[in-house]
């Protein structure tokens, strides 16, 4: 329908957001069948999309590996400022992983040294960086090439 180019997400390490860890963990252990999942899923998305722009000659699709994004910060969160990765910012019960972020939520102090807002997504630091690998990632990131090369090929067509 003359879309340019279109970004496509991989699913994220579903077995080890704050409210998984909170419903299947009792030690912060991100759950080995729902992170399974999520590499079983990413590499068949990578093949749908190549297989997409091999039948329209050209990078339409873009895929962004968001499970490797993501486990770079929740395998090692201080070596990206974090002081955790485990537990939300906002939530209630174990690692703040039950519930909506509400005025009966257990709030952390400084929103920017946690990787997960609420149970479910990153906080905007941890955006900051995912978006930093869309921008300027290898193809560890992003396949088959991040947005700034692409930016930079449509800027001579």
């Amino acid at each position: 329908m003359g879309a340019r180019r279109v970004l496509v997400t991989g699913t994220g390490p579903l077995g080890c957001v704050p409210a998984e860890l909170a419903l299947r963990s009792r030690t912060g252990a991100c759950d080995p069948e729902l992170q399974r999942a999520a590499e079983l899923f990413n590499p068949q998305l990578v093949q749908i999309l190549s297989q997409l722009n091999g039948q329209y000659g050209s990078n339409v699709f873009i895929g962004a590996n968001t499970a490797r994004m993501h486990q770079d910060f929740v395998s090692d969160p201080q070596a990206y400022g974090f002081v955790t990765s485990k537990r939300a910012c906002c939530g209630q019960g174990p690692f703040n992983g039950l519930g909506l972020c509400t005025l009966a939520s257990n709030l952390c102090p400084n929103r920017n040294l946690y990787a997960f807002w609420d149970p479910f997504h990153p906080s905007e630091r941890a955006n900051r960086i995912i978006v930093s690998r869309f921008m300027t990632g290898s193809t560890e990131y992003m396949t088959p090439m991040n947005l700034s090369t692409i930016l930079a090929m449509d800027e001579t067509t």
